[in-house]
């Protein structure tokens, strides 16, 4: 009879629509973010207009894009240094091969073919001669950012003669929202479902979590961190083509920085550095987060000399914050 008692208690507590939201994992980011909405609101008039929202929601989108392989990456025990000099060759490729004739169609796939290719040409070097991911990356991050300096000049490249179709990539509305944000949408759907639900994406938890184990366990692990390198260094060159699509222009200089904002953004959303852990869904809102705070700064008129620190103390706190909600959470599940 206590056994039946303690059963349907058990069920009701299952039930309990809140008790089931605090046990997500990205429930921490979710009230933090929340918390900075109202606190801006009542801060600045313009927070919660429109044009700031979309605003914000534009500056995450395409960085976005890079995040979703930088998290897979980190999931499966791997880190890019050069995701930004990447993004940044993306453009210089297909912005010099348009100066020279080539259609802009055909120039953005060879620039995003050539990024897919840098990460398979990482992806041998990590598995095949065995040098760790954070070397190989780095040593990367140079070549690519010299790359872009090389064929430009230094100089940016104006592409204001691109036609409107393709500027339609990145400046174009679907009634209301910008084309940017659902191309956006759809990559976070579709390989957040697949690390949920897909088999073959389960296998980069298990090469991260333990990578000997995984191999004992039959799963091509050297495989799996090849395509997962390979992959982020793809969707660089896809988020670099919207960029230039969207500015009309190809910088060589950009994407300075960019490597850290996203591996923040991923550790931010949970996953580990030491792989084995994260979800496509927590490494956005900590974008999001990013870019709430980064938007909030910039209203508020602060200085940028105590940006950087601001923005630092806000990260520190936000993971202590969602570090101990987890925790607690595991707790009580134990008990």
């Amino acid at each position: 009879m206590e056994n039946s008692i303690e059963l349907t208690a058990a069920a009701k507590q299952g039930s309990n629509p809140v008790k089931k939201f605090l046990r997500i994992r990205e429930t921490g980011l979710i009230l933090i973010i929340l918390a900075l909405f109202v606190a801006m609101s009542f801060a600045s008039p313009y927070f919660l207009t429109w044009v700031n929202m979309r605003a914000m929601v534009m500056a995450f989108a395409v960085e976005g894009i890079v995040v979703v392989g930088m998290t897979i990456l980190l999931i499966s025990g791997g880190i890019d240094l050069s995701v930004g000099s990447v993004t940044a060759l993306a453009m210089v490729i297909a912005g010099s091969l348009f100066l020279a004739g080539v259609d802009p169609w055909l120039a953005s796939l060879v620039a995003i073919a050539a990024c897919t290719g840098i990460g398979a040409f990482m992806g041998f070097f990590v598995t095949r001669i065995g040098l760790h991911h954070f070397i190989v990356s780095l040593a990367v991050m140079v070549i690519a950012r010299g790359a872009c300096l090389l064929f430009t000049g230094g100089r940016p490249l104006g592409l204001f003669s691109l036609p409107p179709e393709f500027k339609f990539i990145g400046q174009g509305s679907i009634g209301p929202v910008p084309l940017v944000i659902i191309v956006f949408l759809v990559v976070v759907l579709c390989f957040d479902f697949m690390l949920r639900r897909s088999t073959a994406f389960r296998k980069v938890f298990y090469t991260g979590s333990n990578e000997k184990a995984a191999a004992y366990s039959g799963i091509r692990t050297k495989r799996v961190i090849f395509l997962t390198t390979t992959l982020c260094s793809a969707l660089c060159g896809i988020a670099g083509i919207i960029y230039m699509a969207r500015f009309g222009s190809a910088q060589p200089t950009f994407g300075l920085g960019m490597e850290l904002n996203v591996i923040a953004a991923a550790v931010i959303g949970g996953a580990s550095l030491n792989g084995g852990s994260g979800t496509i869904f927590g490494a956005i809102l900590g974008a999001a987060l990013l870019s709430v705070v980064s938007s909030s700064l910039a209203l508020l008129d602060v200085s940028v000399y105590w940006q950087d620190i601001i923005r630092g103390s806000i990260l520190l706190t936000a993971v202590s914050i969602d570090h101990y909600l987890n925790k607690k959470r595991d707790a009580g599940g134990k008990a």
